[in-house]
């Protein structure tokens, strides 16, 4: 089941104000649009994201998303002159099969992994789904003169948000008779009502808010320092191996393959460099050890690339919704050098992780002469790594 998100950014803020475009505007110290692209990296249920940006912006994306590590995002495409127009040209980028299509705001940074996850499981089974809140307020139709001609019962009434999620066939025919008829709907949704089919309405978040005015970015500050104040749980772990040369192996460290003509002796792969970090984020996760996970008398391990076991690691912690901040280590060795493979090294370890380089750092240093890694019998790793707790950690800083 490939399920791909839209994320139409083509605001240009005129009701806010502002000198930049809203979805560029800092909250916590990060572009409003980052935030809502951290989400869909999270969320287990989408494969991939494209993003929809005004044509000039498309450049400057690039160094956005490298910024953060958003691997998820398949295309940057441009917009259209309305949002119908820009989502259109987002579902032409989709190519292969498609299942499901999530469309969701660029200025709506609080939505988060498990309302992307209840809404695509929704349109999964009906074909076309929405978040939404139930209206608290009574609501009021007016007619001439703004006089009252009707008070509506609002217990069926809903403030309809996004992620909107649909059937990716069903919702590439919707926009086919919208584009026949030159019809632009109000949102996704109601394009798919046009063509008489149901849309299921599922509860959403009332501090799923739309960023549109000022007063919209003043009550976004205030959820952001209340949920950062109050959600996130910072824990650290801490990892350390040691491994001896062997002759007749591959030496292998971050998943580079080092020129030397020793390796290192182990069951698997002896990355020593990666089971230190391995046994740094279970340690962070209170998850035990890598021997407990990945024992060395079992048959399946061995030779195994240690990079699959980092991997595998990443999938055990965020089994107990923990997310990676980032993490930092030490390698102690005589020889060889490691500074020519280092940054291949950093590349490796971000990409099994899924996080931004800049999340993580590789440090060498030698024994001065001292023990058994003076002597060059051998390598010693020291890791530590900062592992977040809950559903609103951010994995990609």
């Amino acid at each position: 089941m490939r399920t791909v998100a839209i994320i139409p950014a083509g605001g240009a803020g005129k009701r806010l104000k502002a000198q930049k475009a809203k979805q560029y505007l800092l909250l916590d110290s990060v572009p409003v649009l980052v935030h809502v692209l951290k989400a869909f990296q999270r969320a287990k249920v989408i494969n991939e994201v494209v993003l929809v940006l005004p044509r000039d912006d498309i450049t400057s994306s690039k160094q956005l998303i490298n910024n953060y590590g958003l691997t998820k995002l398949s295309a940057v495409v441009a917009g259209g002159k309305e949002r119908q127009d820009s989502i259109r040209n987002g579902l032409a980028a989709i190519s292969g099969k498609c299942d499901v299509v999530v469309i969701h705001d660029a200025v709506r940074p609080f939505v988060t992994a498990g309302l992307i996850k209840r809404v695509v499981a929704a349109a999964k089974t009906t074909g076309a789904a929405s978040a939404g809140v139930k209206a608290k307020d009574t609501i009021k139709e007016t007619k001439k003169n703004n006089l009252v001609s009707a008070t509506i019962p609002r217990q069926n009434l809903w403030l309809t948000q996004t992620p909107q999620a649909f059937k990716f066939e069903l919702l590439k025919k919707a926009y086919k008779a919208a584009d026949a008829e030159k019809f632009y709907g109000t949102d996704d949704a109601s394009l798919v009502e046009r063509i008489g089919r149901k849309v299921k309405m599922v509860e959403g978040l009332y501090e799923n808010i739309k960023i549109t005015t000022q007063e919209d970015m003043i009550i976004a500050d205030a959820l952001m320092k209340k949920k950062t104040g109050s959600k996130m749980n910072f824990r650290s772990g801490f990892g350390y191996d040691s491994h001896r040369f062997a002759y007749g192996r591959k030496l292998i460290l971050g998943g580079v393959e080092i020129p030397f003509d020793k390796g290192l002796q182990g069951h698997s792969d002896a990355d020593v460099l990666i089971h230190s970090i391995c046994d740094a984020l279970l340690g962070g996760a209170g998850c035990g050890d890598i021997g407990r996970h990945f024992p060395d008398t079992d048959p399946a391990y061995k030779d195994i690339s240690s990079i699959a076991l980092l991997e595998r690691v990443k999938k055990i912690i965020e089994e107990k919704e923990f997310s990676i901040n980032n993490v930092d280590a030490t390698v102690i060795m005589e020889m060889p050098k490691l500074a020519p493979s280092a940054a291949q090294m950093v590349s490796n370890i971000a990409r099994a992780l899924d996080i931004a380089e800049t999340s993580v750092n590789i440090k060498a240093k030698t024994n001065e002469g001292m023990g058994f890694i003076g002597q060059n019998e051998g390598i010693a790793v020291f890791a530590v790594a900062a592992v977040i707790e809950g559903e609103h950690g951010v994995k990609k800083t």
